[in-house]
């Protein structure tokens, strides 16, 4: 080869290896989205509950002892009078039985005492002594003859065994509560009022229940706030209150999970968004809303609530905007995404 032309095929290696390689396309990164019109206008708050009865007895025994028989479940329907439990009855017999044994010999006392005051043998202070002395033994026989009884454990209404609260073989003490008697009757839904909402409600504010396992063939029925706690749980800082229903029914078993809302109760226009979307940037919660170029920017929003079904927001962003849904962390400002239809869970209007 000539060594001109070899320097000419040298200098065109050299110039290609020089350039740059042509730049990659970006790739757009994917994002789950929606567009934001779940309202809870006009629907009010909505709390769950549990249903319990209006009246719930704790039953303990009179005396103290050992448990030998415990003769319900819980669940059990009982009826009133029934026995539930019992205690070991052995010393509370020979209780009795001392009793009675001295009651006979003070009744024998004073009988003789009458007879020798008959004929003047002895004082009538003397027999007044033995005339009370037998009121006394007589007080104290039926006193263990009481305490014999006590050890059966009866129920003093008829309804529901809610709960055991002690077992065969456990020494209670009196007054110590072994089960909790749910009573026939009237049925109430146990809920818990957060601080943000306590101001608004008032006792004898209106209410619609609905039960969690009916879906979506749900009943309601109407309701009212018997009871508002004065102050708040120390633990969970939320106000107990009592919802009244106005009537029972078969489905509404002790412990099911209920809805309840009030219905002039939390009426503002206000938005819903999935709890996912929800950025959090220091102190600062944003959304990601997506522009019609397909970019994202962060916008701040004021979440009011958060609730199962997503955060309650009042500000920030407005009914028909589009929200990046899920993912939001691995996204920045201006960033441009492929934009993938998601639908909200409880979407629709409440």
């Amino acid at each position: 080869m000539k060594p001109s032309v070899l320097l000419l095929t040298l200098a065109f290696v050299l110039s290609g290896c020089g350039k740059e390689p042509p730049p990659a396309a970006k790739i757009e990164q994917a994002a789950l989205t929606q567009v934001v019109g779940a309202t809870v206008s006009g629907s009010g708050y909505v709390y769950s509950g549990e249903i319990r009865a209006r009246h719930e007895t704790q039953l303990g025994f009179r005396i103290g002892g050992k448990i030998i028989e415990r003769l319900v479940d819980a669940g059990a329907r009982v009826q009133a009078g029934q026995v539930l439990m019992r205690l070991d009855p052995g010393d509370t017999g020979l209780q009795a039985s001392a009793a009675e044994a001295q009651y006979r010999l003070a009744e024998a006392e004073a009988k003789r005492y009458r007879e020798l005051r008959n004929q003047n043998f002895v004082s009538q202070s003397a027999l007044d002594a033995k005339e009370t002395a037998l009121k006394a033994a007589a007080a104290q026989a039926g006193l263990a003859g009481n305490q014999a009884g006590y050890t059966a454990l009866r129920a003093d209404h008829a309804g529901v065994i809610a709960a055991t609260l002690a077992e065969a073989g456990q020494v209670v003490g009196a007054g110590q509560p072994v089960l909790r008697l749910a009573q026939d009757g009237e049925r109430e839904v146990a809920i818990a009022i957060p601080e943000t909402h306590y101001a608004g409600l008032k006792v004898g504010a209106p209410a619609d229940v609905s039960l969690w396992s009916a879906g979506n063939d749900a009943v309601h029925f109407s309701g009212s706030l018997r009871e508002l706690a004065p102050a708040a749980d120390p633990a969970s800082r939320t106000y107990a209150a009592r919802v009244a229903l106005s009537g029972t029914d078969a489905r509404m078993a002790l412990g099911m999970t209920a809805q309840v809302r009030f219905k002039d109760h939390g009426k503002r226009d206000q938005l819903i968004v999935p709890l996912a979307a929800i950025f959090q940037q220091g102190e600062q919660t944003a959304v990601w809303v997506v522009s019609a170029d397909r970019s994202v920017s962060l916008r701040p929003v004021k979440v009011t609530a958060y609730r199962d079904d997503g955060a309650v927001i009042a500000g920030g962003v407005a009914a028909g905007e589009r929200i990046v849904s899920a993912g939001v962390h691995k996204l920045s400002a201006g960033e441009k995404i492929r934009i993938i239809e998601g639908e909200f869970a409880d979407g629709n209007a409440q």
